[in-house]
């Protein structure tokens, strides 16, 4: 069983920077490939990042050059770094840890972009 927990999230003006985090407990994450998701009012969740183990990273074409997915395996930690954050962008996000047919997602954090 793996516990999830993000957090970072809160309310930023148009331009501005957050970083989330997302720390895992109850196994290594070192072997599981980490994704962050958003999830707006009305709107499906969609992917925005995500790490393998062998921390290659993909990521949403509409985040590509402003987020950044990075992984701290000694820490248990997965960190969204999100620049020039938009209206948009405004969601909540999640983490989520995969590994094989075992899946897992944090509660969620809350990321408001607005003046």
């Amino acid at each position: 069983q793996v516990q999830l927990v993000e957090s970072g999230g809160g309310l930023v003006q148009p331009g501005g920077s957050l970083r989330l985090s997302c720390v895992a407990s109850g196994r290594r994450l070192s072997l599981y490939n980490m994704a962050w998701y958003r999830q707006a009012p009305g709107k499906q969740r969609e992917l925005v990042a995500a790490i393998t183990g062998g921390s290659s990273t993909n990521y949403v074409d509409s985040v590509k050059g402003r987020f950044t997915i990075s992984r701290d395996n000694a820490k248990n930690t997965v960190y969204l770094q999100m620049n020039s954050l938009k209206p948009e962008d405004t969601a909540v996000y999640y983490c989520k840890a995969a590994f094989g047919s075992y899946i897992y997602w944090g509660q969620g954090t809350q990321v408001t972009v607005s003046s």
